[in-house]
Order: C-alpha cells, then structure tokens, then sequence
C-alpha cells in the first residue's frame, strides 16, 4: 500500500464532511433563514456599521457556500482550504469581538436566537484551524 494513501483517504474524509458543514451553514443563512436575518445578526455584533453589515451578510454565505462546495469536490483544494481558514479567522475576530465587548447576541452561525456559548465557539473554531491546517500539510506533501 502506498504509504500516502492512508492520509489522502483521511484528508478526503475531512473535506468532504468540513465541506458539507460550510455548504449547510452558507446555504442556510442563503436559502433557510435568508440574508435579510443574517444582516441583523451581522449588525448585532457592532463590528460595521449599515451598508458594510449587508454587504458582509451578503457575501460571507455565498464564500461559505462555494469553498464548502470546493472542499466536498475536491476542486481548488488549495483555494478552498485557504478560504475556508479566512472565513474562520474572520468569524474568529467577529466572535472575540463581541466576546469582549460582553455582548449577548446570537452567533448567527445557524440562525435562532440562542446566545453565542463564547468558550463552545473558541473550542469549535479551534478544530476548524487545527483540521484546516492538517488539511494543508497533507496537500503540501501531494505531488497531484
């Protein structure tokens, strides 16, 4: 057996089922809860201020969409991984923001109204990171 074919197989677990979280979680806000509710949770968090809070609302879903897409196909792997970490880190600082500024709100993340659970997100967006930069490793070392 090769022995690259154990991390490719695992690494093409990990796309696909990362992918599949970032395709519901865009396609929800897109299609489920819609863009005009995650405008308000967008502006919730009080980091811009209105038209930038629709423009953000607007694009994040679609970018969560499309690398989800990327990742599950394989298409753009590189690309994909890297936008999916820059998503992360954005909803990373969004998340520590209103984290110190004490506000309670709803993450936004899946619609609802809960208030975000901030040491549950630091913890969730740890393992995207750690996933994600696995995820590059393995496809450094690819030479497809």
């Amino acid at each position: 057996m090769n022995p690259h074919a154990k991390p490719q197989v695992a690494a093409l677990i990990a796309r696909v089922l990362l992918g599949v979280w970032f395709v519901y979680s865009g396609g929800l806000k897109i299609f489920g809860t819609g863009l005009d509710r995650f405008t308000l949770d967008v502006a919730n968090y009080q980091l811009v201020k209105a038209p930038w809070d629709a423009v953000a609302a607007y694009t994040l879903p679609w970018l969560e969409l499309v690398a989800g897409l990327c990742l599950m196909l394989g298409i753009l792997r590189k690309g994909a991984i890297l936008t999916t970490a820059g998503l992360v880190l954005v909803f990373s600082v969004a998340v520590g923001w209103a984290w110190f500024k004490g506000l309670d709100i709803s993450c936004g993340c899946h619609g609802g109204d809960a208030p975000i659970q901030y040491w549950q997100k630091t913890a969730e967006f740890a393992g995207y990171f750690l996933v994600l930069g696995w995820l590059w490793r393995v496809e450094a070392k690819d030479p497809s």
